[in-house]
């Protein structure tokens, strides 16, 4: 007895060997995800920070961490006017490293930032004025 598909068609009888009907691997399916909404790049500029050691070095990667990726410009902050001055000369090594593993042309501009001051505010509503003096030195 056999079967009949719409429209008058026999259906298709799954054969010997695997074939669209039958359940696909995982990673197959999150990889077709992945390529179809156009999630590729951020996928890997986001792997960066797990890597992060192993593409800059350990003695930058002690010192400095990134923190945005927008539109070909990654920004790292560093955690000392030093460090932040050593990383951007080293910038075009960087960048060459991580367009390696990247792929080309994914980072384009690499932005260091230094370390960020403590932050005085606190609660909702502000006060106008010079606020806290440098009490630092």
């Amino acid at each position: 007895m056999r079967r009949r598909g719409g429209a008058g068609r026999p259906a298709a009888y799954s054969g010997p060997r695997p074939d669209d009907r039958d359940p696909q691997p995982i990673a197959t399916s999150v990889d077709d995800l992945v390529a179809e909404r156009g999630w590729s790049q951020p996928i890997a500029v986001g792997g960066v920070e797990g890597r992060w050691g192993e593409i800059v070095g350990p003695d930058v990667a002690a010192h400095c961490v990134p923190e945005q990726f927008e539109a070909g410009r990654l920004t790292v902050r560093a955690d000392s006017t030093a460090w932040a001055t050593q990383v951007r000369m080293l910038a075009p090594t960087l960048l060459a490293r991580l367009n390696d593993d990247l792929g080309a042309g994914t980072v384009t501009h690499l932005q260091v930032q230094g370390p960020q001051g403590p932050s005085w505010k606190k609660g909702k509503l502000r006060v106008k004025g010079r606020g806290p003096r440098d009490t630092y030195g």
